[in-house]
C-alpha cells in the first residue's frame, strides 16, 4: 500500500506547499469538547443537513429561524411530543420548507434521539465513545437510528459536530480506486472494512486525523 507520506508529498504539491495544504485542513474537535455538544443543537443541524440536501443552504439558512421556532427550538423531548395533528399543521406554514418526507424524519429523529440520549447520557457521549477507528460502523448506526442520514448525509453531519472520521466524497473514492485499496464506488461492505483498515494504517503511520487523511486524499487527487 502506498504510504501516507508519500500521499500527503503529492497532496502538498497539488494545494501549493505544505502550509497552504495544512490550511485545507477541517476542524476537529477533542472528546472531551464532544461531550459538551448541547443536543437542541446538535439537532439542529442534523435536521438542517436534512432539509439542505438538495437546495441551496443560504436560503434555507435564511428560513432556519423559523424552522427553530416551528419545531420548539429543536428540543427533542418537545419534537418527540409533537402529534398528526402539529405535522400536519407544519405543512400550512409557509415559513419553512414544506416537505412531508423531511418532516417526519425531523419527528422521528427527535423520538432516537430521546432513546440515545437515555443509552449514551447525551449525543456527545455517544460521538465521543465511538472510536474513529470503526468510523464506518459508526456511520451504520446513524443510518439505523435516524431518518434522512444515509449516503454522505450521515458523516457529513458527523463532521459538522467535530468528530474525527473519513467521508467518501467523489473525491476520496477516486483516491482510493487509484491506490488500489477498493474499487467501484465502495458501498459494499468487504469494500468499506478495505477502506477502514487503510485508513487504520495511515492513521497509525502518521499520527494524522482520520478527517485530515481524508481531505489530504481528496487533494491528492488534483
Amino acid at each position: 500500500m502506498v504510504s501516507f507520506k508519500e500521499i500527503r508529498a503529492k497532496a502538498e504539491m497539488n494545494a501549493g506547499g505544505a502550509v497552504e495544504l495544512a490550511a485545507r485542513m477541517p476542524d476537529i474537535r477533542k472528546d472531551s469538547d464532544l461531550r459538551k455538544i448541547l443536543t437542541a443543537e446538535a439537532f439542529s443541524e442534523m435536521s438542517f443537513r436534512i432539509f439542505s440536501t438538495g437546495l441551496n443552504q443560504t436560503m434555507v439558512r435564511g428560513k432556519w429561524p423559523a424552522f427553530e421556532a416551528a419545531f420548539h427550538g429543536f428540543e427533542p423531548t418537545k419534537v418527540s411530543f409533537m402529534s398528526e395533528d402539529d405535522i400536519a399543521a407544519l405543512m400550512d406554514n409557509t415559513a419553512i420548507i414544506r416537505h412531508l418526507g423531511k418532516i417526519r424524519a425531523t419527528h422521528h429523529n427527535a423520538l432516537a434521539l430521546v432513546a440515545l440520549e437515555k443509552e449514551y447520557g447525551s449525543l456527545g457521549n455517544y460521538l465521543a465513545d465511538w472510536p474513529s477507528s470503526d468510523i464506518i460502523g459508526l456511520y451504520e448506526d446513524i443510518k439505523k437510528r435516524f431518518k434522512q442520514l444515509g449516503g454522505n448525509s450521515g458523516p457529513y453531519f458527523v463532521r459538522m459536530m467535530g468528530k474525527d472520521g473519513f467521508i467518501l466524497t467523489p473525491d476520496v473514492v477516486t483516491a482510493l480506486n487509484k491506490l488500489g485499496v477498493a474499487s467501484g464506488k465502495l458501498t459494499a461492505k468487504k469494500d468499506q472494512a478495505a477502506v477502514q483498515a487503510a485508513f487504520n494504517a495511515w492513521h497509525a503511520e502518521s499520527g494524522a486525523p482520520y478527517a485530515h487523511i481524508s481531505r489530504t486524499l481528496a487533494i491528492w487527487t488534483g
